[in-house]
Order: structure tokens, then sequence, then C-alpha cells
């Protein structure tokens, strides 16, 4: 995967904006990161697109700022030259892949069914975008087109809104998702960027998914341990289950047989996606120990600790 699709994809949900007025670009932005999520694609569907993503990435460098909308080469190098990373186009121009892939700059054009999806393989391209996404079949459609195109990943753009935002992103083929409803036109003119910036907290909590796994207790032995589980059990009912190295007390206790990380013990945080949740708080300032890092059957990181501790207990994320 290169830079470009790792970072979209780190960062899940790529806010889809019709800018109309450029001073209103960089407040804008600075709202987007105050919510957790440094990205906007700026639509060229209004003629001060490429003075809006100048003012951006001037101002708020730590922004993924991508160009869409974009119909031809003459927009493609307006919006490269005003410093966007990445061209989204809402239909598969060959001409202007072409264009891009000779300047150099990743592109990502719109496909709605297997013939457009063919026509980007034979252009050398592995990541596309699927638009009008609900219009054209949603998710369903996506999972049936890729099962022949094993190495494509979509970029499902149109209807896409935090009810059915997990129902898109839980496809491994799925890069990503381009939305509006958290920059809609109306609050963007009104400049509530306040608004904005709740409705951006929102959509990334409700795609991380944090909520409590269990709590780790640290017990000096494993004696210790199985005093520690019959408590519990005999108190609230929690039954046993032996680990190699822990007993768990029902799923909400997970009482180590011997001293763990932590002083007092771990706790676990589950999230939907672990190496999304990583990526988020990485940009929060968040340290995390490397070498704890762990992954699933299917290649995917499963589990890794934060460095410092919180009150003395160590906290690790874990896939739901």
């Amino acid at each position: 995967m290169n830079t470009i699709n790792q970072q979209i994809y780190e960062l899940g949900l790529i806010p889809v904006i019709k800018i109309t007025d450029p001073a209103k670009a960089v407040p804008l932005a600075r709202a987007l990161c105050r919510g957790g999520l440094p990205a906007a694609e700026i639509t060229f569907r209004t003629s001060c697109a490429a003075e809006a993503i100048a003012a951006i990435t001037k101002e708020c460098p730590e922004m993924l700022v991508l160009a869409g909308t974009v119909l031809n080469a003459e927009q493609a190098d307006r919006a490269v030259a005003a410093g966007a990373k990445a061209i989204v186009s809402p239909g598969l121009n060959p001409n202007t892949v072409r264009h891009c892939q000779k300047i150099g700059v990743p592109i990502i054009p719109g496909t709605a069914n297997p013939s457009d999806v063919e026509a980007a393989i034979e252009l050398g391209l592995d990541t596309v975008k699927f638009f009008p996404a609900e219009a054209a079949g949603g998710v369903a459609m996506i999972k049936a087109m890729s099962a022949p195109y094993g190495n494509i990943k979509f970029m499902p753009t149109g209807g896409i809104n935090a009810d059915n935002l997990l129902d898109y992103l839980s496809f491994d083929k799925i890069i990503a998702c381009g939305g509006s409803f958290m920059v809609k036109e109306a609050l963007i003119e009104a400049g509530d960027f306040d608004a904005i910036e709740a409705l951006t907290r929102n959509a990334v909590m409700k795609m991380l998914g944090f909520s409590l796994k269990h709590v780790g207790v640290n017990a000096e032995n494993e004696e210790e341990c199985r005093r520690i589980v019959a408590t519990l059990s005999a108190l609230f009912g929690f039954a046993a289950d032996e680990h190699k190295s822990a007993v768990f007390a029902d799923k909400y206790f997970e009482v180590m047989k011997k001293p763990g990380r932590g002083a007092k013990g771990h706790i676990a945080i589950s999230t939907n996606f672990v190496d999304r949740a990583e990526a988020y708080l990485r940009r929060q300032g968040v340290e995390f120990i490397d070498e704890t890092r762990g992954f699933d059957a299917k290649g995917k990181e499963s589990v890794i600790y934060l460095k410092d501790e919180i009150g003395g207990f160590a906290f690790h994320l874990v896939n739901k």
C-alpha cells in the first residue's frame, strides 16, 4: 500500500467538502483537526477549490488534502500546484488517469460496475472510488464486485453516513469512506465550525467504537490468582475461564497468574479497528510499545499496549 493510501486507510473517513468561500477553508480545516480527522477532499465543484486547497495546505500542514471531482488534466494540474496530495474523480477518464500517472500524483477514479474496475486494472490502478455508493448498490455491490478482483481496494462515496459507516468499513476491501455528513454545506455557509467539530468527533468515535473490554488484576502468584477468581465467583457468580497466563472471571476480569504490565494491573479497551485506533491516538501524541503489537490469523493488527500507564494501570487496545 503506497504512503497516501496508507494515510487514507488509517483515517478511515475522508470528509468530502464543497467550498464556496475560501475564507472559510482554514477554519473548517482546523475544526476537522480538532475533531480528530485531519483530512479533506476539496471538490472542484466551485471556482475557488484550488484557492481553498492552497490555504489549507499552507496553514494546516498536518492535513491530508485531496482534490475531488477532478474531471480533466487541467484541473489535476491546478490541484497539485495548490498542494493536493492525490486526485479523486467521480468517474474513470483514462486521459485524466494517464496524466496523473505521468506527473506522479496518485489518482482514485470513480467506478460503479465491473467494466469500470477492469478499465482501472488495465490502467495499472489498485484503488478506486465507488460512486455513488448507496445508489449503486452499497456495500453488498462492492462485496459482489470485489470477488473476481482480489487486489482492488475501494473508497465508497455517496450516501455514507454515521449509521452505515461501519457496514462499509467492516469489509476489508474498503480502504476508507468518503462522506459529507459531518461537513454539511449549510454548516459551512453558516460558519458553524463548532458543530462541524462535534459531528466530526462523533463520526470518529463511532468508527473506532472504543469501549471497556476487561480489567486486568496483577496477582503475586498462581495461588493468589485462584483465590481472587474464587472470591469474584462467590460474590458475583462470575464463571472461571482458565488461560495459560491468567484466569478470567467471566469476561470482566483477567487475573494474572504472576504480575503483568502496570503497577496495579491493566485495562483492555476494545475497538473496531486497532490499527486505525493506534493511528488516531498517535495523532493525539500517544506513544505505544511496538513490541507488544499482535496480529490475528489474517495478519491484521489485533492488540497493542500504550507506553504510559494511566492511574497505575497499563492500557492496551484489542479488536472487538
